[in-house]
């Protein structure tokens, strides 16, 4: 069996959407001849924004990985691991002088970011399996995508190698960039990492069509060697779930939600069903900055709204099976119409209806549209969220169209022919 070295920084323990593209990857590629040897950080001295043990369950016995030490940054910022900032502090406040200062010395002192504290160790190990294990094809998946350069590295220790670079995010165009308050030095710097990157790697694969066209603006010949394979559900994971229909119409949004997600006219349409009578519960899984909170707890009763803190992935799967309406909110961003959580797809994968407040033309819309799986609405459009809203409380689906060319197998069986 042939054998392809993946190199990235989150693995289990690790939780997040980033984590599971690349684990379900690994679960599926020896169905199609290839042997995934990951290479990863030691959970001792790696910044985890999130931990789900559940994950590791996903663990072939078979599946080598191995773990190296690295440079924890963020103990700078904080002693405490479970304060360690998802996105490298793009979504701390920034109301105290500590957050502006982290957040600067993040932007120009830590190029692309904080997580480059790994690289020296991942590469000397790198170089270790390349020879040991006779590998030919290594992959590289970012954020953070510091990774990327220890893929860079390493093909210019072997040229013959063919390398692959991830990319599941933007990089130097990331909504959330300037908030680091790079200089115009640091943003040099970091976009010449990332069109080198994306020139020296043999193939790049992204998760969306539109992330794509953006990348392969940064060089020329790009568009040619860069591929899409969007993140997707794994079948097993829903295999054991009960569908059950909550005793009352239940809107669930999980995931993170910051001050880039607006909600004020999804909040302000539950109020006024709130003034009518009409009967929900607004449940919240995961991480919610108290702030934001309370202006939840302003706009719909405190006795109408759930707020659970981060659960493991297969809890998460069960909260969305067992909702009448599943809220997906796009970032608010200039950039906003590339993005593709892997969040969506198992929102499709649940057979539940979706209301996404984003980009009515973004390609999150456009999948949503697709598969007659719900409904994409501006931010502040109050009048047809409520009415959708509505519409569903009144005529509850299910999801009837085959979404399994989204299935972690199947992407894998196409991630497969790319590393040939």
């Amino acid at each position: 069996m042939k054998k392809v070295l993946i190199v990235t920084y989150y693995w289990p323990p690790s939780g997040g959407a980033g984590v599971q593209r690349w684990l379900k990857f690994a679960k599926y590629l020896p169905e199609y001849g290839w042997e995934p040897v990951i290479l990863t950080v030691d959970p001792e001295y790696a910044a985890y924004p999130a931990i789900d043990l559940s994950l590791q369950k996903e663990l072939s016995a078979d599946i080598k990985v191995h773990k190296t030490r690295a440079t924890d940054w963020f103990r700078i910022y904080s002693s405490d691991k479970s304060k360690v900032p998802s996105a490298g502090f793009a979504t701390n406040s920034d109301s105290n002088w500590k957050g502006k200062a982290g957040r600067f010395i993040r932007g120009n002192f830590f190029i692309p970011d904080p997580r480059r504290g790994w690289n020296s160790f991942a590469f000397n190990k790198a170089c270790e399996l390349i020879e040991k294990e006779k590998i030919v094809t290594i992959v590289t998946t970012s954020p953070p995508h510091s990774t990327q350069l220890i893929g860079f590295k390493l093909k210019k220790r072997y040229p013959g190698i063919k390398w692959i670079a991830d990319l599941r995010d933007p990089w130097t165009d990331i909504y959330y960039y300037d908030q680091f308050y790079p200089t115009w030095l640091s943003k040099r710097i970091d976009r010449f990492y990332e069109s080198t990157v994306l020139e020296k790697a043999d193939r790049v694969i992204t998760v969306g069509h539109r992330l794509k066209d953006l990348l392969s603006e940064k060089a020329d010949g790009l568009e040619a060697k860069t591929d899409v394979i969007m993140n997707g559900f794994d079948e097993s994971d829903f295999k054991d779930i009960t569908r059950i229909e909550p005793s009352e119409f239940t809107i669930t949004y999980v995931g993170t939600l910051s001050h880039k997600y607006p909600v004020n006219g999804f909040l302000k349409a539950l109020s006024e069903l709130k003034k009518e009578n009409i009967d929900f519960s607004f449940r919240v899984v995961g991480q919610v900055p108290e702030n934001i909170k309370d202006v939840i707890k302003v706009a719909v009763s405190s006795d109408s709204v759930d707020f659970i803190s981060y659960t493991p992935h297969d809890q998460a799967i069960t909260h969305m099976a067992n909702s009448s309406l599943l809220l997906l909110i796009i970032p608010e961003n200039g950039d906003n119409k590339i993005i593709m959580t892997g969040k969506i797809f198992e929102y499709i994968a649940s057979g539940r209806p979706i209301l996404c407040l984003g980009p009515e033309d973004g390609e999150a819309a456009v999948l949503i549209s697709k598969l007659n799986n719900g409904r994409c609405f501006d931010y502040a459009d109050t009048r047809n969220i409520k009415s959708y809203i509505c519409e569903v409380k009144e005529h509850p689906f299910i999801l009837k169209d085959d979404p399994s060319e989204f299935s972690r197998r199947n992407l894998t069986k196409k991630l497969a022919s790319l590393l040939e």
